[in-house]
């Protein structure tokens, strides 16, 4: 939006082309998504997509699969994402 704002086109118009509403828009702007959700998102993805590859194990290896793809994090951080999303080991 900055950048088609930067170009001359207003907000107001890209939010109706985009059907947006301007004000969760600005409320978004103001306030955006906080660093640690955003890797808190990234370590999910990779444990994610370590469990769909190989979903007979658990928190353990996926924590050392999402590692090896470039999101370390403590086993206990991988529990409580594996967990709130129960993704669990087909063999329990």
């Amino acid at each position: 939006m900055r950048e088609l704002a930067a170009d001359g086109i207003p907000v107001a118009v890209s939010c109706r082309v985009l059907k947006l509403s301007r004000q969760p828009y600005y409320r978004w702007l103001a306030a955006p998504i906080p660093e640690a959700v955003v890797i808190e998102a990234y370590r999910a993805d990779a444990l994610f997509d370590a469990h769909r590859d190989d979903p007979e194990f658990g928190y353990r290896y996926l924590a050392d699969e999402a590692e090896a793809a470039g999101q370390p994090m403590a086993a206990r951080t991988a529990w409580r994402l594996c967990s709130a999303n129960d993704w669990f080991s087909g063999s329990s």
